[in-house]
């Protein structure tokens, strides 16, 4: 899932504390490399990629995803991040999917064993995540009976962006009955300060 890497449009949080212009052109960044990791991780998971975007229309959007190289690209649609996430994974399961994993543009450290090892758990586990250090998590996957029993509840009414999300996400699989696999913790790219780690 990502974001047109438009100033003003994109990484809110970041361009709060190094600018606009700066935020866009680091998305920019995070996104090619994403992809770039993606596409390895879906080869190594014989996984199918597609790109869901927020933040321009069918035809720019059918460019950029050629430029990247995604070999499918859809719309995000309308709503909060819950909605979106949540259409994403109808998307997949109606598509066919039995398993189908989430992952944003803003983790420098993404690597494709990351997404092999997640596919890989889904085949005997309901649901994956990956913790992220702020909170949150960085890759949520479901398979099909993860679906069934809890996806929609594990993402409505989340205060997304907030410390609790990962802990509120765990507390919905537990009253589903789900106990999640998990994958090693990484650190996302939100704010100015997380990108201390990256800087040479």
């Amino acid at each position: 899932m990502a974001r047109w890497p438009a100033p003003g449009r994109c990484k809110r949080r970041l361009a709060a504390g190094c600018g606009q212009a700066a935020a866009a052109r680091l998305q920019r960044r995070l996104t090619i490399h994403t992809l770039t990791v993606a596409r390895r991780g879906a080869e190594q998971a014989a996984a199918r990629l597609v790109l869901a975007a927020d933040g321009l229309g069918p035809r720019a959007l059918e460019r950029w995803a050629a430029a990247l190289g995604a070999p499918e690209a859809v719309a995000q649609g309308r709503g909060n991040l819950g909605t979106r996430m949540q259409r994403q994974l109808r998307r997949g399961f109606r598509a066919g999917a039995e398993a189908v994993v989430l992952i944003g543009t803003d983790l420098p450290g993404l690597e494709a064993a990351d997404l092999a090892e997640a596919f890989h758990l889904l085949e005997n586990q309901p649901l994956v995540l990956g913790p992220a250090a702020d909170g949150g998590y960085w890759l949520i996957g479901l398979n099909r009976r993860g679906m069934a029993l809890a996806g929609y509840r594990l993402m409505a009414g989340m205060p997304w962006g907030t410390a609790t999300v990962l802990q509120r996400t765990c507390a919905a699989a537990a009253a589903a009955g789900l106990q999640p696999a998990w994958l090693a913790q990484r650190q996302d790219l939100d704010r100015p300060e997380d990108l201390r780690p990256w800087r040479r």
